[in-house]
């Protein structure tokens, strides 16, 4: 039987409070307690968005093998549940990120509290070495990515030496310098970052982009000591308080967030892509819609200015040669728009574990996305294109795909539509059913697209 090969490109990985001592520099450890208070009050919060988007008064809609109730979710940190729940869902492969719900990051992320640049780097380089000790021994099927984006580098030599180490650890990927944002940190199209962007080439490590792009090191964390506020100013009507702030903190600051565009197109207009053709940008997370509409613009700004910018081609060709979307739990408006954003350079992600993601129902979820469109594209979005763009092993992915892969008809054959309260679901979750974005983000990225020009000019 025929078997369906499909590769996640979006999945969550974190650190255990509990392995914090093993893994942090000791020189660290007397900030842990602090962490830990911090920690309690981070899940205090994000528990509440969680449970939003899995009511546990809901599980008879979505969760119909018990994978939430009976703690699947804990995959996020343990293998042997998180291979549990990739078998179950048909999942040959995954990328792993950091950053979940469960458990705040080790001082590096945005959404934990300011913290100095040293206790970062210590934080970012314990979070590596812990993903290879848990999640390494499976490289066929995990692919890890390293957090070095999420540090700061006091100079490029140093972050070389990290970049050197995951790649010697089997890391697929990275995240880009400026990740989680720090003071003085030039843009991606300035050449200081040349030698990273050489040694990612060289050693074939992939540049990913995942939601979050941007955000300063404790600028969501302020974020969530002011839902806690809410909430505790509101006891009476939680959920109210929830509501209230998030659409703020789901659609509009982190998925629909346009600093990963920004991040984007300074490889682009900056020449990145030109010095160093083999590199190979993935995003993740970070939605499709807005990518018509953007790179007609981004093209037309290429024309009017290139005389004056390093790169030699307009952003849409860099996109079809060195770019790739994760298109992480894909939408109606998006599988619509496929072939305006490149249909062989979309793929798709699960999110899992995290609340909006298509996790448990990531069957019936590509079913009612991708089985009405012609086949080979929904099996091209589903895995074929990943592994063709980002040179995954196709003869190791399809061999797993048969012992642990979808039948064909999981998703083309003939079955009953969705329910209208799961669809309501998949909405609630991931905006499954939205309008796109059309204009309505067109003057705030003209803003920073005017800031970069006057910027890369002195590259040109």
């Amino acid at each position: 039987m025929e078997k369906l090969t499909i590769v996640s490109l979006d999945g969550h990985a974190q650190m255990p409070p509990e392995a914090w001592p093993k893994y942090l520099d000791k020189r660290y450890h007397d900030c842990l307690p602090a962490l830990n208070t911090e920690n309690s009050d981070f899940k205090g919060v994000s528990g509440h968005f969680f449970n939003r988007l899995h009511n546990a008064d809901l599980y008879h809609i979505y969760d119909f093998d018990n994978a939430v109730r009976d703690g699947y979710g804990e995959g996020v940190w343990n293998l042997e549940k998180r291979i549990h729940e990739m078998d179950r869902e048909g999942i040959a492969a995954e990328f792993l990120h950091s950053g979940d719900s469960r458990a705040i990051g080790l001082f590096f992320q945005s959404s934990n509290r300011d913290h100095t640049m040293d206790r970062c780097q210590a934080g970012v380089k314990a979070y590596n070495r812990w993903l290879y000790d848990e999640f390494g021994s499976e490289p066929d099927r995990l692919y890890l990515i390293g957090i070095l984006g999420s540090a700061p580098w006091r100079d490029v030599d140093e972050l070389i030496e990290e970049l050197d180490w995951i790649a010697d650890h089997g890391f697929k990927a990275t995240t880009l310098p400026g990740f989680t944002a720090y003071p003085g940190q030039p843009p991606l199209f300035d050449k200081y970052w040349d030698p990273f962007w050489a040694r990612c080439e060289e050693r074939g490590i992939l540049l990913w982009m995942h939601a979050g792009q941007g955000e300063r090191q404790g600028e969501l964390g302020a974020m969530f000591h002011r839902i806690g506020n809410v909430i505790r100013e509101e006891q009476a009507d939680v959920p109210t308080a929830i509501e209230k702030l998030s659409k703020e903190f789901f659609q509009g600051k982190i998925f629909s967030s346009v600093k990963p565009r920004r991040a984007m197109w300074q490889l682009m207009m900056g020449g990145v892509f030109d010095r160093y053709p083999k590199l190979r940008l993935v995003l993740s997370e970070i939605y499709g819609d807005w990518m018509g509409r953007t790179f007609q613009y981004l093209d037309e700004q290429f024309e009017a200015n290139r005389d004056s910018l390093p790169a030699k081609r307009k952003p849409s060709e860099y996109w079809r040669s060195n770019c790739f979307n994760g298109l992480s739990f894909i939408r109606k408006c998006e599988v619509a728009m496929r072939h305006d954003m490149g249909v062989e350079r979309l793929g798709f992600g699960r999110d899992y574990p995290h609340g909006e993601g298509t996790w448990p129902n990531t069957v019936e979820w590509l079913r009612d996305a991708l089985g009405g469109i012609p086949k080979d594209e929904a099996i091209g979005i589903m895995g074929g294109n990943a592994i063709n763009v980002l040179g995954l092993d196709k003869a190791k992915l399809d061999s797993i795909a048969q012992r642990v892969g979808l039948p064909m008809d999981a998703i083309f054959g003939d079955h009953p539509p969705l329910s209208g309260e799961l669809l309501a679901h998949f909405q609630k979750r991931g905006q499954y059913l939205a309008e796109p974005e059309g204009d309505e983000r067109m003057e705030e990225i003209d803003g920073m697209m005017r800031e970069d020009l006057w910027r890369a000019r002195v590259y040109a």
